[in-house]
């Protein structure tokens, strides 16, 4: 009976082991790079982007490139800004709610309030001045 328990639970684990998160081509990511420097005291937001085609992993709710959108940011300020020593961050969500939400909780932060003022400047870089570019992330 003891060999049939451990075979069974071998066998489960087996099983669940194989399970794997889906890969999805999502139809809409929205997401917002944020960039600032130990340096000043100058911190840029992009507007959220609609950005089409996306790769999305369902189960751990991850944004497949994810350090290729970054580095895209980082390019366009080390090129077009000559701003080299900036630290890029994308924050991403699969609904525009989310982003907001991810958005106004940032802005907040580097804007301050009353009781606490903020001692950064922030910027804001339009859909003009920045956009990302899809990753394609298909197996080749």
């Amino acid at each position: 009976m003891r060999y049939i328990k451990y075979i069974l639970l071998t066998l489960l684990i087996s099983v669940a082991t194989g399970v794997e998160a889906k890969q999805v081509k999502t139809p809409h990511m929205y997401m917002f790079g944020f960039a600032a420097s130990f340096k000043d005291s100058v911190v840029y937001i992009t507007e959220i982007q609609d950005v089409q085609g996306a790769w999305y992993e369902t189960k751990s709710h991850t944004l497949y490139g994810l350090d290729n959108y970054s580095s895209q940011l980082k390019t366009h300020f080390k090129e077009q800004m000559m701003m080299p020593d900036r630290v890029c961050i994308v924050f991403f969500a699969p609904t525009m709610k989310e982003a907001e939400k991810k958005y106004l909780k940032l802005r907040k932060k580097y804007l301050g309030d009353a009781k606490h003022p903020s001692t950064y400047e922030l910027r804001y870089l339009s859909q003009q001045d920045f956009h990302f570019e899809v990753v394609d992330m298909t197996e080749e």
